[in-house]
């Protein structure tokens, strides 16, 4: 899911949870998924549609936070 949609699914009450795990192709990086209450989940992705990855943990709350979304789970 592209961030715009994200933003619009979460201000709707769609995204019923947001998930950060290690990216299994790159343990170094991690990715971030969202549970609609449908229960499908979709990967953060980019403009290409190509899942979105960060270096660093950081990064990757601030992108979050900045979707609007204010909770989520770390798996390790």
């Amino acid at each position: 899911m592209k961030r715009e949609t994200v933003r619009e699914r979460h201000a709707e009450g769609h995204i019923s949870a947001t998930h950060v795990i290690q990216n299994p192709a790159n343990s170094g990086e991690w990715i971030v998924f969202f549970k609609k209450s449908a229960g499908r989940s979709f990967f953060l992705v980019d403009e290409n549609d190509e899942v979105e990855s960060f270096s660093r943990l950081d990064d990757l709350i601030e992108t979050v936070r900045g979707l609007g979304i204010k909770f989520a789970e770390i798996h390790m």
